[in-house]
């Protein structure tokens, strides 16, 4: 199946704690079905300290849920679906339900 989320997409959140929130998909699990977005779902770790890294309370991203995440239009950043045509060149490219436009190049 071909992924509806990638890396490098620009999302936005459409439930949950930081619903309506936007951000950078950084990494995509697909097998656990989460991915990691920049600034989204934000965790304090507690570190101990160690010769590589100084400890203390450390902000990192959590995985959220691919179900929570929606591809933002490349129009006006608002969530849309995301649908495949083939072009004549025969690529397959993904677009933006709301609009038309392709989100790859």
């Amino acid at each position: 199946m071909a992924a509806k989320i990638k890396k490098g997409d620009k999302v936005v959140v459409i439930t949950g704690r930081d619903k309506g929130r936007a951000g950078e998909v950084l990494k995509v699990m697909p097998t656990e079905e989460r991915a990691v977005v920049r600034g989204i779902n934000m965790v304090k770790r507690h570190t101990r300290q160690t010769a590589s890294q100084e400890g203390g309370i450390i902000s990192k991203e959590a995985t959220i849920h691919l179900s929570n995440l929606a591809v933002a239009d490349p129009k006006d950043g608002k969530a849309t679906r995301v649908g495949f045509k083939v072009l004549e060149d025969g690529r397959k490219v993904r677009f933006s339900k709301r609009t038309g436009d392709l989100i790859d190049g």
